[in-house]
C-alpha cells in the first residue's frame, strides 16, 4: 500500500526548491550611484547606505572587500535581508563580470551600481553613454 505525503510537507518542499532558485535574475538594468568608498573611507554611515544600520560597524576590510551596490532586484532577499550579500554581476553585453556587496536599498527594480564598479564593466563604453548597463545577477557566497 502507498504511502500519503503530507500535503503540508510537499507545500514546504516546493517553496524551498523555489527558493534556492530565485536567488538569481536575467536581463536586468542596473543604474550608477556615486558611493564613491575610496573617498569615503568605505563608511556605509558617511553615505547613509540603509545596510549601514546592521553593518556600518563591520571591520574594514570587510567593507571594502567588493564594491557597493544598492540592490532591488526581481528576485532574491529584500531589505535587512539582503544586506551584507554578495551578487555576481555580468554585463549582457561584454560580458564583463564583477562580485559586489549590498549595501543600500533602492526602487529601479534592478541594481544601483557604485558608478566605479558601472565603470569597470562598462568595457565598451556603451552603457555610460545609454545610462544603464543590462545586467544577469546570481547570489554568491562573499567567502567572509
Amino acid at each position: 500500500m502507498a504511502k500519503m505525503v503530507n500535503p503540508w510537507m510537499a507545500i514546504w518542499l516546493i517553496s524551498m526548491v523555489a527558493s534556492a532558485y530565485a536567488q538569481n535574475a536575467t536581463n536586468v538594468r542596473a543604474t550608477a550611484n556615486f558611493y564613491n568608498p575610496h573617498q569615503n573611507n568605505w563608511n556605509l554611515y558617511a553615505v547613509s547606505a540603509y545596510c549601514s544600520t546592521w553593518d556600518g560597524d563591520k571591520s574594514f576590510a570587510w567593507r571594502s572587500k567588493y564594491g557597493w551596490t544598492a540592490f532591488c532586484g526581481p528576485s532574491g532577499p529584500r531589505g535587512q535581508d539582503a544586506c551584507g550579500k554578495c551578487s555576481s554581476v555580468i554585463n549582457t553585453g561584454t560580458g564583463a563580470q564583477v562580485t559586489v556587496r549590498i549595501v543600500d536599498q533602492c526602487s529601479n527594480g534592478g541594481l544601483d551600481l557604485d558608478v566605479n564598479i558601472f565603470n569597470q564593466i562598462d568595457t565598451d563604453g556603451k552603457c555610460y553613454q545609454q545610462g544603464h548597463l543590462i545586467i544577469n545577477y546570481e547570489f554568491v557566497d562573499c567567502g567572509d
